[in-house]
């Protein structure tokens, strides 16, 4: 009894001791506990288990691996309603002040004419040469200097035909936005107002400012030559205060034909440049006078003639359109020629000869009480002012 109670004894001992060690080893082995682990998750509800996986899972950049890359931004395509309503309502502003403008040039000639007639005759009798003599003689060398260079832009001056004259300003103008863009702390404004872009939030005030600023000077210098070599002609055919409205218009409705294939294609940059409103100008003198000879400045034997040059123009500015060359604006170009030609066979009849009611009205404003009387007591005013035939 006492060898079977010690034989108990001991094995008692050993299961026990077994049993501690074996529960020592499991809670030590990794793979009993994924096992055990996963045998609890298995016993969960299975709304809880379809839960675990979205709240384990990584995103692909925490675990490294690429992902796909995110869609580009969409860009809204502009609307151009306000250009258009602008554009209409900026030719038309144009072509009215024109027509004011020339009343009050031809009235304020006849009111000069009868004063230079009264001042003839009032020289003629009261001053004579010596008088003249005596009162250069007590001129300072600073002021002789003074009047002889006066006296030589003022010969120069009138030597320039009108339409010579009506482009100085232009030039001018153009020159002055040229410096404009030199200046560094001016470049935001410059790009804002003075860059045409549909994608632009200020898209209205950019087309008048954008057909006078030039950022290279050899793009300024090719608009401008062409301008003062056409200028006699286009002048002398629709007359100075006609030939602004057209060319103020054709920089306003060549940038609208712009913005619309800019959105239409998506090609959304900014222009700059007086190239529409100037191929305007070339397209009515070259359909006006198709048979004029025209060269090219650093070629003078080659000769060809001004319908053909227009032809050539506009085959280029539609290759350049259909092609995507993004060298010059063509959509511009086209739309400038296009107006030019339209305003020489048709907008001249359309536009400027039914201009008598608003000059009518005009002058029943500026004089009240006379009765619709003209200036002068000469022609009405639709037949003032020369024009195509």
């Amino acid at each position: 009894m006492a060898w079977r109670g010690c034989v108990m004894k001991w094995a008692k001992t050993e299961f026990i001791t077994a049993t501690n060690i074996s529960s020592r080893t499991s809670r030590l082995n990794p793979h009993k506990q994924q096992s055990c682990g996963f045998r609890r998750e298995a016993k969960r509800p299975e709304t809880k288990k379809a839960n675990v996986p979205q709240e384990t899972k990584a995103s692909p950049s925490e675990t490294g691996a690429p992902g796909p890359p995110p869609p580009p931004p969409r860009v809204p395509r502009p609307r151009l309603f306000k250009p258009l309503m602008f554009t209409v309502g900026f030719t038309g502003c144009s072509f009215g002040a024109a027509a004011i403008l020339q009343y009050e040039t031809l009235k304020s000639r006849v009111q000069s004419a009868k004063e230079e007639e009264g001042s003839d005759e009032l020289l003629q009798g009261s001053q004579n040469m010596a008088y003249w003599h005596e009162w250069w003689n007590q001129l300072s060398n600073f002021q002789r200097q003074l009047i002889l260079l006066m006296s030589t832009v003022d010969d120069f001056w009138s030597s320039l035909s009108e339409g010579q004259r009506t482009v100085t300003g232009i030039i001018a103008l153009n020159a002055a936005v040229l410096c404009c863009w030199r200046i560094p702390s001016m470049q935001r404004s410059m790009i804002k107002y003075f860059t045409s872009n549909p994608a632009s939030k200020t898209r209205c005030l950019p087309m008048v400012l954008s057909s006078f600023s030039h950022y290279s000077i050899i793009h300024m210098a090719a608009n401008m030559y062409v301008l003062w070599t056409f200028s006699s002609g286009i002048v002398s055919l629709l007359g100075r205060e006609q030939f602004l409205a057209v060319y103020m218009s054709a920089g306003v409705i060549s940038t609208m034909v712009s913005y619309v294939c800019k959105t239409a294609t998506g090609r959304l940059y900014p222009s700059l440049g007086a190239s529409g409103a100037v191929m305007a100008v070339l397209a009515a003198v070259c359909v006006k006078v198709p048979e004029a000879k025209l060269g090219i400045i650093f070629l003078p034997m080659v000769t060809f003639t001004a319908g053909n040059a227009l032809k050539a123009l506009i085959a280029i500015d539609t290759a350049g359109l259909i092609l995507g060359w993004r060298l010059l604006d063509h959509a511009a170009h086209l739309g400038g020629a296009l107006f030019g030609i339209w305003y020489v066979a048709y907008g001249h009849k359309l536009i400027w000869r039914k201009r008598e009611p608003l000059v009518k009205l005009w002058h029943d404003m500026r004089s009240p009480g006379t009765g619709g009387s003209r200036p002068g007591g000469g022609p009405g005013v639709s037949g003032a002012g020369p024009g195509p035939r």
